[in-house]
């Protein structure tokens, strides 16, 4: 298995080749700018689709899943985040991708470190890789306190 610690921040020049560096890449592009649109585009479009994350619990279809993107994307707080300490996993027409994100939260003058666990989960569809899965888990109980109730108020 082959660990890769160069961080994906989404600003990496990707190509429309199906890869899935190119599907992570296209992801934290979407996060790091708040770019609903190419969220959408990267998620399958499916009841299929579900999500396990600090702020959103479990959410399952990329209806539900959209309206927690909107959430963090449309309020003052800013959040961001990359994707390193990873490995990838690919059998046939799907692959895992597993790993770390650090980023940060401000809002305001307040800035707060984040360390997040994460797997993400691609389907190929129709020749494109879609996410189907992601999961993201805090280990400090403090730092999912302060996280949640920062962006949930503001």
């Amino acid at each position: 298995m082959k660990i890769t610690n160069n961080a994906i921040t989404g600003k990496e020049i990707s190509t429309e080749l199906a890869t899935p560096i190119n599907a992570l890449i296209k992801f934290y592009a979407a996060f790091n700018n708040r770019n609903i649109s190419l969220m959408e585009e990267n998620w399958l479009q499916t009841n299929e689709a579900s999500m396990s994350n600090p702020l959103g619990g479990i959410k399952r279809e990329w209806k539900n899943i959209k309206e927690v993107y909107k959430k963090i994307f449309s309020g003052n707080a800013r959040v961001y985040v990359e994707f390193y300490d990873y490995s990838i996993h690919t059998v046939e027409d799907m692959f895992i991708a597993v790993g770390h994100e650090r980023g940060l939260l401000e809002i305001n003058d307040s800035k707060i470190e984040l360390a997040i666990r994460t797997s993400r989960v691609y389907k190929l569809h129709k020749n494109q890789w879609k996410q189907i899965h992601h999961h993201g888990s805090m280990d400090n109980p403090a730092l999912l306190n302060t996280y949640q109730s920062t962006l949930l108020k503001h």
